[in-house]
């Protein structure tokens, strides 16, 4: 039979490869993986509040300069109020999202085991 072929030592080192593989399977990979999720996390949230950033700058920019003499003199304060309270909102829309899952998330997995 070709089962019992083997010796002790070659078993026992097929054993050892068998575990190192399943433990880098189990780890090192996962990690790999985690390290890309993060990074193109990183790089979408600081591109966002780049363009989030440049948007409301724009708009400042607008409020000051495209309203005529609506904002002069005590007014000129009212522009940035009106910033501000739109990246309130924008701030607001996002912290709302977090334990959602996002846009076209499927529905948790705790609430759907809960439900049967």
């Amino acid at each position: 039979m070709a089962l019992f072929d083997k010796s002790v030592p070659d078993t026992l080192q097929d054993l050892k490869d068998l575990l190192v593989a399943y433990a880098k399977q189990e780890t090192v990979d996962p990690l790999r993986n985690l390290g890309r999720y993060l990074g193109f996390g990183i790089g979408g949230s600081a591109l966002l509040t780049l363009g989030t950033f440049l948007l409301a700058m724009s708009a400042l920019r607008a409020l000051q300069t495209m309203t005529g003499d609506v904002f002069d003199g005590f007014w000129s304060w009212v522009p940035y109020v009106i910033v501000v309270v739109g990246l309130a909102a924008v701030i607001g829309v996002a912290v709302s999202r977090i334990g959602k899952g996002g846009i076209g998330a499927a529905e948790p997995a705790v609430a759907a085991r809960s439900a049967r």
